[in-house]
């Protein structure tokens, strides 16, 4: 039973190979760097926030209209844009009396991309 669970998990052998493992660590990014991806992806992680990415993936926003199109409070919009731009996931810009919204790079709305490709792939 050991041998069939050691081979399920990957390894018959139990050699660590350590001229891969030094390529590895030297390619790896600090552990700070590490942190701000984790935290990104946590902020990728909350259901309304990527409601109002989706929205913007697509046109360019102000609070009131995030606000309408996800039937949530100005407030609650706001606070959320704020944590967005906060982890430079969105940006905004004035026009006229208005602040419009919009994601911050071509990264994060490949990252988007990417996120809703996956999941339509697994569901085929």
């Amino acid at each position: 039973m050991d041998d069939e669970r050691t081979v399920e998990n990957g390894c018959e052998s139990r050699v660590v190979h350590l001229d891969v493992l030094d390529n590895v660590r030297g390619k790896m990014p600090d552990e700070d760097t590490l942190l701000n991806v984790a935290e990104l992806f946590k902020v990728f992680g909350d259901s309304t926030r990527t409601r109002i990415l989706s929205a913007l993936s697509i046109e360019e926003l102000c609070v009131c209209d995030i606000s309408a199109l996800l039937n949530m409070s100005m407030s609650a919009v706001s606070h959320q844009l704020r944590i967005l731009r906060q982890t430079k996931i969105v940006k905004s810009r004035r026009s006229g009396k208005e602040i419009l919204y919009s994601l911050d790079d071509e990264h994060i709305s490949e990252l988007y991309k990417i996120a809703l490709e996956h999941l339509c792939e697994k569901e085929k």
